[in-house]
């Protein structure tokens, strides 16, 4: 790899680090799953996460983000539908905290490959803002690099969900020995159902 081509390689992997690296419903529910599902599970959500970021940066640099800067109202359907999932998913994670069957590791694990599947395609693919920052922001700054280099600022980005996914997933592992307390899944339970009725109201008025 020549220096032409590892410099927007490193800005792809930089800039998709900054817009994937926060606190959002993906993330949340990924680390939830990693600290207590199983290996399956989590590799299925990572696999989900990574993927579909690849394909909508490809889609991006392939200028699909112009479609749909002219099209607004397909990303305000996505907006309303996504903020009632969130919602909804919210109110679940809130009603967690009260339950004490659902305070153990062995609730995570109980959940089925499909339900995780469903969940992880629904947080990524119904969440309006998966499409400004992949799609439209990072297509754009893709295309700014050149014909080919653009491709390898893609790769970076692409790299960086990977990267980023397969920490967030896997190394949740590392924390459990903190989450064998009951209390401490009330207070994760309860960060995410803030993150998620948080996310689903404030995409639900456009904000």
């Amino acid at each position: 790899m020549s220096s032409l081509t590892l410099v927007p390689a490193l800005l792809g992997l930089g800039t998709g680090l900054a817009l994937i690296v926060a606190i959002g419903a993906q993330n949340a529910y990924v680390l939830r799953l990693g600290i207590a599902g199983g290996r399956r599970l989590v590799t299925t959500a990572v696999l989900i996460c990574a993927l579909s970021d690849a394909a909508l940066i490809g889609a991006g640099v392939l200028g699909i983000g112009a479609v749909l800067e002219s099209a607004p109202v397909a990303l305000v359907v996505i907006r309303i539908v996504g903020a009632g999932f969130l919602i909804v998913y919210g109110l679940l994670a809130a009603r967690r905290v009260f339950r004490a069957e659902a305070l153990v590791p062995a609730a995570v694990g109980e959940v089925s490959l499909r339900t995780v599947v469903v969940t992880m395609l629904a947080l990524t693919w119904l969440n309006p803002h998966v499409y400004l920052d992949t799609v439209i922001l990072l297509g754009s700054v893709a295309n700014q690099q050149g014909e080919s280099e653009r491709w390898w600022f893609a790769g970076g980005a692409m790299l960086g969900s990977v990267l980023w996914f397969s920490a967030l997933g896997f190394g949740a592992r590392l924390l459990r020995g903190l989450f064998a307390r009951p209390v401490s899944w009330r207070i994760l339970d309860g960060l995410i159902a803030v993150v998620m009725l948080s996310l689903g109201i404030r995409m639900a008025f456009g904000l």
